[in-house]
């Protein structure tokens, strides 16, 4: 098949372009790379350098005809979120419907949508959440991505495009931005080999389902043929404390910097996690990937990179 991967130069979206390249797939790549790198987007994959918003998307749609369209490209931060709305209804909102527009139009047989089990659900009632918690975020990052949930059983009702929608927990691993403004696994491994004071939000006892980026991949190449038309969480179902990860991280690097607590951040979940049993029943999907080992391919990722 041939495979559109919108973020597909990002940290998840290549993996998973790595993925479908491995399974005989072709795959074609829009990226703006605001965040993604080129450097990440494997030779064999086709590369635009295109904003999902652009109108000059549609050639692409026109000229390449994919049969599934994967939809990583997302303003992804709940921090920048709060002081940014607009902007993350322009892209996450707008920009998708561009793509489900082109995808209805030049008849993808699939559209795969990631969403986030993160911010979703909001403070949840009950844990693990399950797919049938209340949509409730607490950001504007979360609401733009449940926003576009709704869009997608509407285009499969009215126009046939099948969907499967894939809600990650805290995806963890190698290419991840260790300066970005979230990840908190990439950042605290970039701050421990350089040396640096690593900061923990708040009290460290906020709660997140961390999942890693090769457990993930095998999730989007599972949706190409199956959960049509359904939501599904991508985690782990065990919450872990960002304390435990700051203390796993400081042995995994030999770190000697005892943590420094600082304010927590607005909008932020204290604690989710997330209830898998509907894509382990369904979609034949579960983790392998430990945390311990996990976090010991993610800091000798970035031991090499130096």
């Amino acid at each position: 098949m041939k495979i559109l991967v919108t973020g597909g130069a990002g940290f998840i979206g290549s993996h998973v372009v790595d993925a479908y390249l491995e399974q005989g797939h072709k795959v074609l790549v829009v990226d703006d790379l605001s965040t993604g790198k080129k450097e990440n987007v494997h030779p064999r994959a086709r590369f635009y350098h295109l904003d999902i918003r652009d109108k000059a998307l549609e050639k692409v749609f026109a000229e390449e005809k994919p049969d599934i369209v994967n939809h990583h490209a997302a303003k992804v931060s709940v921090r920048e979120s709060m002081a940014q709305p607009l902007l993350y209804a322009d892209v996450n909102i707008l920009g998708s419907l561009n793509l489900l527009e082109l995808s209805r139009k030049y008849r993808v047989k699939k559209f795969i949508y990631i969403s986030t089990g993160g911010a979703l659900y909001g403070e949840p009632q009950y844990l693990p959440a399950d797919e049938h918690h209340p949509i409730q975020p607490l950001d504007p990052y979360g609401a733009s991505k449940a926003c576009f949930e709704y869009y997608l059983p509407l285009y499969r009702h009215n126009y046939g495009l099948s969907f499967t929608v894939l809600r990650y927990g805290n995806v963890y691993g190698p290419r991840q931005d260790p300066y970005g403004e979230a990840g908190v696994v990439a950042i605290f491994t970039g701050q421990m080999l350089r040396g640096e004071q690593a900061v923990i939000n708040g009290s460290g006892e906020q709660e997140r389902d961390f999942v890693y980026v090769g457990d993930v991949a095998q999730a989007n190449i599972l949706a190409l043929d199956r959960g049509d038309g359904g939501f599904y969480n991508i985690g782990t179902s065990v919450g872990t404390s960002v304390n435990e990860i700051f203390a796993r991280l400081k042995s995994a690097t030999g770190y000697a910097k005892p943590p420094v607590h600082g304010p927590p951040k607005a909008g932020e979940v204290f604690k989710v996690y997330l209830n898998i049993d509907k894509a382990k029943r369904e979609l034949g999907w579960q983790p392998v990937v430990t945390l311990e080992e996990g976090l010991r391919r993610t800091v000798e990722y970035f031991r090499a990179k130096g």
